[in-house]
C-alpha cells in the first residue's frame, strides 16, 4: 500500500501522527544526505510493525512531501 508522508525534519521530539489520508512524521534528523530520509523509512517501519527493508521511498526523496511503500499485512 502507499501512503502520503508529511516531513517535519530537526523536530525537539519525534513521533509519527495519522492525520486524515496521510502520515505526519517528525525526525530529529537534518535533511542532509538522506539521513531525515532514513529516519522517516525507520518511522514508518516501526509504525506499520514490518522491517525497515520492506518499506520502500517511492516519491519525494528530496521533497517534505513523499509517497511511501509498505507491504501489505
Amino acid at each position: 500500500m502507499r501512503i502520503r508522508v508529511d516531513v517535519k525534519p530537526n523536530s525537539k521530539v519525534p513521533g509519527v501522527e495519522a492525520v486524515e489520508n496521510h502520515l505526519v512524521i517528525r525526525v530529529k534528523e537534518p535533511p542532509r544526505e538522506g539521513r531525515a530520509n532514513s529516519a522517516v523509512i525507520r518511522a514508518v517501519a516501526e509504525y506499520f510493525g514490518v522491517a525497515p527493508g520492506n518499506v520502500r521511498l517511492v516519491a519525494g526523496a528530496s521533497s517534505r512531501h513523499k509517497v511511501v511503500e509498505v507491504p501489505e499485512r
